[in-house]
């Protein structure tokens, strides 16, 4: 059937049923941020975040391919550095651990995400603002020796999943703030055919909802998360350590 296809779209009535779904979703966390957040103590909240996010893949029918090992609870601080495809990186990570990361004050005023995003614990950056880069690194270095898994973007904006940009070596300043390791994240979106799912990326031109209108489209996603090894923050200078993540993460993305 076309509709199952590897290249194929979801039908209008598969669509709408989703929509539905994400709807309710939504709504759910917001509940469960408002009403239940106050009595988790910090593991509850994480375990949570995880769980709901694994469940909006499930609804986006985004399939989770999960390898290499993700630093679930670290004894030592670490900070993830992933290439950056989509909205949907940022469930496909925290599905398999609840991480704090930083994000583009944009997404703060996305409805109901933005919300989400801001109690859930994400930290937000004025992009246009040079310094505001000072006050983030802090915070994301603060974060991490109480505890929390920090992820950034270095790439600093998102492509279709077909290559990796340079990394600005300056969002990668916390993990030397907190002497903490750096673990590259390689993410890949394919469709049931194995070729690349570039209706997935939120790049280019794309509105939030024409992305959003893309992805619940698809028949299937598959989504690859690979979680490279630790990089030791002290080992190098920081443009260098940005250097060697990205390579890391373009040739797993290119073998």
């Amino acid at each position: 059937m076309a509709a199952m296809s590897g290249r194929g779209t979801s039908t209008l009535a598969t669509r709408g049923v989703r929509l539905t779904r994400i709807a309710l979703h939504l709504l759910r966390g917001a509940l469960i941020v408002a009403a239940v957040f106050p009595f988790l103590d910090a593991q509850g909240r994480r375990n949570a975040v995880e769980r709901w996010s694994h469940a909006l893949l499930r609804i986006l029918v985004v399939h989770l391919h999960v390898y290499g090992e993700p630093p679930i609870r670290p004894a030592q601080p670490v900070m993830l550095v992933a290439n950056h495809v989509s909205w949907l990186d940022i469930f496909a990570i925290n599905a398999v651990v609840s991480v704090r990361f930083v994000a583009k004050s944009e997404i703060r005023r996305w409805p109901v995400i933005g919300w989400l995003s801001a109690r859930t614990g994400t930290l937000f950056i004025e992009r246009a603002q040079r310094r505001d880069t000072t006050r983030i690194n802090q915070l994301v270095a603060e974060a991490m020796l109480a505890g929390d898994v920090a992820a950034v973007f270095p790439e600093g904006t998102t492509t279709d999943g077909s290559r990796v940009l340079r990394f600005h070596s300056s969002l990668l300043q916390p993990a030397s703030l907190a002497a903490a390791g750096v673990q590259p994240v390689a993410l890949r979106f394919e469709r049931g055919d194995g070729s690349l799912c570039v209706e997935a990326a939120y790049d280019g031109d794309k509105s939030l909802w024409d992305s959003f209108g893309a992805i619940v489209a698809q028949p299937e996603i598959h989504a690859h998360v690979w979680f490279l090894p630790v990089l030791p923050a002290g080992a190098t200078h920081r443009r260098e350590l940005a250097d060697t993540a990205q390579a890391a993460i373009a040739d797993r993305l290119t073998s």
